[in-house]
């Protein structure tokens, strides 16, 4: 086997996606990011783009994964064993951490704590769901609309607080304004406000894969919260997705919050696999 660069994202899905696609929802997020290196090329600064290909004629691609510097490689699940070793070898660039699916990010972490002796740390533990039919949640007050500019301010509020509750993180006010840009401007992409006299609660969309479409941020402030207001957002742009002609929704919860995950099932949202990101440190 023999791990390649692909410089061009619409070459690259082209010859990855029957891979990625024998799993659509587990391979969600890296289609969507290739999807959108391919559709909106100024979208991301920079992109690193790999085919594991077999022994045969290098014809056949049996290993996937997507890196946008400086966040994560993304990983497929390979068809064949030994191909995220091989990965591992011929990744010259230092990596913070990769995320991907129950086992194969597993395998990948080790490979690479063997290959540049670094040390692999949990980061996250989260499930991917996957939605075909909503199950219309109990109403509550408000309705649903779609973010404009005009929310901007308290999108830029609400994002950088879910960056710090969900994700114990700071959010990087370059890439938080690029992907604002992005959402405000583009029909595959965007936020859904639920309004009760007032913005309650968030939830937002993208990554939008050949079928289907990521749901996410879901964010309700601590003052709003316990109302029913997240399950109203999340169902209301589920189902427009899904009117718009989408297969499938997708997500992904993290695993330590059990009210969520229990949100989302009642919505008709099924657990698909589990998905673990992990950080990468110098021994």
């Amino acid at each position: 086997m023999e791990a390649v660069r692909v410089d061009d994202a619409a070459e690259f899905l082209r010859r990855a996606e029957p891979l990625l696609l024998a799993d659509e929802a587990r391979h969600n997020l890296l289609l969507g990011v290739a999807g959108t290196l391919r559709d909106h090329p100024g979208h991301y600064p920079e992109q690193r783009l790999w085919l594991v290909l077999d022994d045969d004629d290098g014809a056949r691609v049996v290993g996937v994964a997507v890196q946008t510097p400086p966040h994560n490689l993304i990983l497929a699940r390979p068809v064949e064993e030994g191909a995220l070793e091989v990965l591992a070898e011929a990744i010259d660039d230092e990596l913070p951490g990769v995320v991907g699916a129950v086992p194969e990010v597993e395998v990948f972490g080790q490979a690479w704590e063997r290959v540049r002796g670094a040390h692999a740390e949990l980061r996250f533990a989260q499930g991917i769901y996957a939605l075909e039919e909503l199950i219309p949640p109990e109403p509550v007050p408000g309705r649903a609309r779609a973010a404009t500019e005009k929310d901007r301010p308290l999108l830029e509020d609400w994002l950088r607080e879910f960056a710090r509750e969900a994700l114990g993180q700071e959010e990087n006010d370059e890439r938080l304004q690029r992907v604002l840009d992005s959402r405000l401007t583009r029909a595959d992409a965007g936020f859904v406000l639920w309004d009760d006299d007032s913005p309650v609660s968030l939830a937002g969309f993208g990554g939008t894969t050949p079928n289907g479409t990521r749901i996410g941020p879901v964010y309700t402030p601590r003052e709003h919260r316990g109302r029913g207001y997240g399950s109203a957002a999340t169902a209301a742009v589920s189902a427009a997705r899904l009117v718009a002609g989408r297969r499938f929704c997708f997500l992904y919860t993290d695993l330590s919050n059990p009210t969520s995950n229990k949100i989302y099932v009642a919505l008709g949202y099924r657990r698909v696999c589990d998905s673990l990101e992990l950080a990468f440190r110098n021994a």
